[in-house]
């Protein structure tokens, strides 16, 4: 593993341990050129996953692009960054378990959109405004109005 300070090939693993969710491997690793330490992670990928976007154009699967977009929804948000990250473990999982190798990026949006409504609806409405490309507050308002539909006041009645 390269050190990222000094570019270094020659590093040793000085801890190994599983995560806490037992999805990936946390070593702590040792530069033995300029003495930096610094943690990687490994996690298994069953296949490569290929994602369509909306033009057609075909890009690689990314899991940072997609923790930080969840990150980026969940800002400032009384969650867990744990919590987050399961969340993120699961999608991905989920995904390479379709058999496919090529996965239209509106999928993976519907797979963050189901798993942000049962974390938290803030982070819920953040990246809905961004997946469902919202360009006024009129939008947000049918969004909202959605949320709050026919089916959500049955439910509040029976509390």
């Amino acid at each position: 593993m390269r050190c990222p300070y000094c570019g270094n090939e020659d590093t040793q693993v000085k801890d190994s341990r599983p995560t806490e969710d037992n999805t990936s491997i946390r070593r702590r690793r040792f530069c033995t050129a300029c003495g930096g330490r610094f943690t990687t992670f490994e996690r298994v990928q069953l296949r490569e996953l290929t994602i369509i976007k909306a033009s057609g154009r075909r890009v690689p699967f990314d899991r940072d692009k997609l923790m930080r977009s969840v990150q980026i929804a969940m800002r400032k948000r009384p969650v867990e960054q744990e919590r987050v990250e399961r969340m993120v473990s699961g999608i991905v999982r989920r995904l390479e378990s379709m058999g496919e190798s090529e996965i239209p990026s509106s999928v993976v949006g519907r797979l963050v959109m189901e798993g942000l409504s049962s974390i938290d609806a803030v982070a819920y409405v953040r990246f809905a405004s961004v997946y469902k490309n919202f360009h006024e507050a009129k939008d947000f308002e049918e969004f909202l109005g959605e949320l709050s539909g026919p089916g959500r006041d049955e439910v509040d009645d029976d509390r």
